[in-house]
């Protein structure tokens, strides 16, 4: 069980030097209870106390790091059950399986298809992370030119290689050794001999139950056997055993702190039917999935699934923002209209894609209003007069445009006059109370 606030407490120098950042030793047992803080930051803490606390303050899902380079994927380090409590921290990484039982074609298709998969949305980068290589014809030779191949021609993406054949998984383990793959296949059969190919070439090593129970076993019987690094597989493959399971592991390792569950969660999602196969993709990006497999990746499922991960993985406290300066739509002039909105990044988005589609290039200012949409950021105090006419003249945007009119939304059509007061020499346009009349609206009038 994880040791309170109290407890931890009892370990610590109690000198209040505050070297580790706190004001108090007490403040900062009390981060380390709520898993907010590192022990590493407490230089005088004994290494009996640090070894005890090491384990306390640790997250209750193990951090694991699969792959290298900036394509590598975070994953575990959850601390709670429900996003409004604090946060996800580790968005699930998406995987595309790829069968040894496919042509040499098909499979540099589907490699082109990962590759090829990346989209932006709201200023972020969306793509699938990764790709399962599958033994499905369980010969060792076919499995080793499937892995071949996708070292050769997919050289930094994060592979899972899945085999319950020690032999065949050792030998496309070798080709990835320096990549941190996941070497999934482990059972309670096979357990030695995949822990000591994982020991060897330092993988992360997937392990299968056919139950919690069985499951849990196999977790501690692997690192009995050296391996740190797991991630686990229950078995579930319905939708509601997926979801029954997951929650479960979850929990088991939140509010328990049972540790043989506490690893990140890989589902396996593949349906005959795409659609189908979507759907159980949600449960496991809402339900604790941290890597999802997937047999097909069309742009209109990596489109919802990106969109339904984004959402839920993005911070509930922090709104999502955008860098608040002047953005340039197209390739405007010094005659191109400016106008003006908040740097939450949907509102950024919208209004950018309303004026891309008009075909005016324009000068778009954002200020920060922390995030906060027009409306709200109004009612807040944070999208007034004053602050607009101080973020213009900060930017010194008149050097770029030899007109001096201000276009804000309509929806704060009554701070007009006070800009225009502040801003000596401008005009202040009320724009459309709504984004998607900004097209109508810069065509006609300007």
């Amino acid at each position: 069980m994880a040791l309170t606030g109290v407890e931890i407490f009892k370990l610590l120098p109690k000198t209040n030097c505050k070297k580790c950042g706190f004001p108090t030793c007490l403040a900062f047992a009390m981060k380390l209870a709520q898993r907010q803080a590192s022990i590493d930051l407490c230089p005088d803490v004994s290494e009996e106390a640090k070894q005890k606390l090491g384990e306390a303050s640790a997250p209750p899902v193990r951090p694991i790091t699969f792959g290298v380079g900036d394509k590598s994927i975070k994953m575990g380090e959850e601390t709670v059950l429900f996003r409004h409590d604090k946060r996800f921290v580790n968005p699930c990484a998406f995987a595309l399986e790829i069968k040894d039982t496919l042509s040499e074609k098909d499979i540099r298709d589907r490699i082109e298809q990962v590759l090829n998969s990346e989209m932006e949305r709201v200023g972020q980068k969306l793509r699938v992370d990764a790709v399962a290589l599958m033994n499905d014809s369980h010969d060792t030779s076919r499995f080793e030119i499937l892995a071949k191949t996708i070292f050769q021609n997919a050289p930094d993406i994060p592979v899972i290689i899945c085999s319950e054949n020690p032999s065949s998984a050792e030998t496309a383990v070798k080709l990835f050794a320096d990549r941190k793959p996941i070497l999934y296949g482990a059972n309670l059969e096979n357990a030695e001999a995949f822990a000591n190919i994982a020991k060897t070439y330092k993988t992360i090593l997937g392990v299968k139950g056919n139950n919690l129970d069985e499951l849990s076993s196999l977790t501690e019987k692997v690192k009995s056997l050296g391996v740190q690094d797991i991630v686990i597989d229950s078995g579930a493959r319905k939708a509601k055993d997926i979801l029954r399971d997951n929650t479960f592991i979850r929990r088991a390792a939140i509010k328990k702190n049972f540790k043989p569950l506490g690893y990140p969660i890989i589902t396996f999602a593949q349906r005959e039917y795409s659609l189908v196969e979507a759907l159980i993709g949600t449960i496991g990006i809402a339900k604790y999935s941290s890597i999802i497999v997937f047999s097909s990746i069309e742009k209109w499922k990596n489109l919802a699934l990106f969109t339904l991960r984004q959402n839920i993985y993005t911070d509930p406290q922090v709104p999502m923002q955008v860098e608040q300066k002047i953005y340039k739509i197209g390739e405007p002039t010094t005659t191109s209209p400016l106008l003006i909105t908040t740097n939450f990044s949907l509102t950024y988005f919208i209004v950018s894609g309303e004026i891309e589609n008009s075909k005016v290039p324009s000068y778009l200012a954002v200020i920060d209003s922390e995030g906060l949409s027009v409306l709200t950021a109004w009612a807040a105090g944070k999208f007034t007069a004053a602050k607009i006419a101080q973020f213009i003249k900060d930017t010194e945007v008149e050097k770029i445009i030899n007109h001096r009119e201000l276009i804000i939304p309509g929806y704060v059509a009554i701070l007009s006059g006070a800009i225009e007061d502040k801003l000596e020499g401008w005009k202040v346009i009320v724009g459309p109370r709504e984004a998607n009349g900004l097209p109508a609206f810069l065509r006609s009038k300007l």
